[in-house]
């Protein structure tokens, strides 16, 4: 059974910059892309927002760039899902989907957050080419045009916010008779007057000439008729599911299944396990930002294995990461911090 002493799962943003300062560090990290390599980027066409790239870069490309510099440091990379972690055992036990065992003195965890989406036939075909569920990142694209936003709690609002200050017009489709968002986001949408609210309505088809949209047809059900919408972009705005399954059982999270961190730290509610990138991000979810957190984590982990030994040489890991220091049965002081 081979051993590391940093395991990072997830192979995004933040999984591969993890992965880069780990490698750096001496961790010789051992990084489980998962299914989706690459993370959410991969399926993304143009990236604009992220620095050192002035005219841009896909985001494959983008991904790849990560994964090239993390092996230039020694991170060896492993195509494969991560099912189980025995939490309980030191060094923790990790088993892959397909029954090999890994020994890992810190888990990294960087698993990421999934868009929500509708399930439209052609929705997957148009996405990145005119469909998106992020108006940070592609609302750019769309200055000066008319766009759709599908959802009506407080993440459609703030894309809805967000691109009324680029675009022509928003639409605004809300399925149910009333928004489900906080009051102080329904009072600021009503102060911009390029935003327009169809209540009791749905998205039903993408309409698109092969290579981008041109239209949103949807259905009022408070009528029961359908329209066209003439459009050029479509933002799904109805939330993100984060990839915690596995852990769910012994991770802390919050309630939306958000993994939760010490605040300014990466730290989980184990000792030696760190999370990092969407997984634990409810409200930025940037490849920036899960690049930052990724970098706080390898250091996390660095600083977390240079400091669990005590200078008499024996091993003891705090159990509580609210506390810095803890006493050991033989009454030698340990520090986790």
């Amino acid at each position: 059974m081979e051993t590391t002493k940093c395991l990072i799962i997830g192979s995004g943003p933040a999984g591969y910059t993890a992965a880069i300062y780990a490698s750096r560090s001496a961790l010789y990290p051992i990084l489980f892309s998962g299914l989706q390599i690459g993370g959410q980027l991969i399926q993304t066409t143009d990236v604009d927002n992220f620095p050192g790239y002035p005219q841009g870069v896909q985001g494959g490309a983008l991904m790849e760039d990560l994964k090239l510099q993390s092996e230039r440091f020694g991170t060896r990379i492993v195509n494969e899902e991560i099912q189980n972690i025995n939490f309980n055992e030191r060094p923790f036990k990790v088993t892959t989907g397909t029954g090999e065992q890994f020994l890992s003195e810190t888990i990294i965890i960087a698993t990421g957050a999934t868009a929500k989406w509708l399930g439209l036939h052609n929705e997957a075909e148009y996405n990145g080419r005119g469909v998106s569920a992020c108006a940070t990142c592609d609302g750019f694209f769309y200055r000066g045009k008319e766009v759709v936003v599908v959802g009506g709690g407080d993440t459609a609002m703030e894309e809805a916010i967000f691109l009324a200050n680029l675009v022509k017009k928003v639409y605004l489709l809300v399925r149910k008779d009333k928004f489900k968002a906080s009051k102080i986001m329904q009072e600021r949408l009503k102060n911009l007057d390029n935003v327009e609210v169809l209540f009791n309505t749905q998205l039903i088809h993408i309409l698109g000439d092969g290579d981008s949209i041109n239209g949103a047809k949807i259905y009022d059900s408070s009528t029961d008729t359908e329209a066209i919408l003439r459009v050029e972009g479509i933002f799904i705005a109805i939330g993100h599911t984060p990839n915690t399954k596995i852990f769910e059982k012994d991770i802390l999270l919050d309630d939306l299944g958000y993994i939760k961190t010490i605040p300014g730290t990466s730290k989980t509610n184990i000792s030696g396990v760190f999370a990092c990138g969407d997984v634990q991000d409810r409200e930025y979810r940037q490849a920036i930002t899960a690049a930052g957190s990724g970098c706080i984590a390898a250091m996390d982990a660095t600083h977390y294995l240079s400091t669990r030994v005590n200078k008499n040489g024996i091993f003891c890991v705090a159990s509580n990461i609210e506390i810095s220091t803890i006493i050991s049965k033989d009454g030698i002081n340990c520090i986790y911090q």
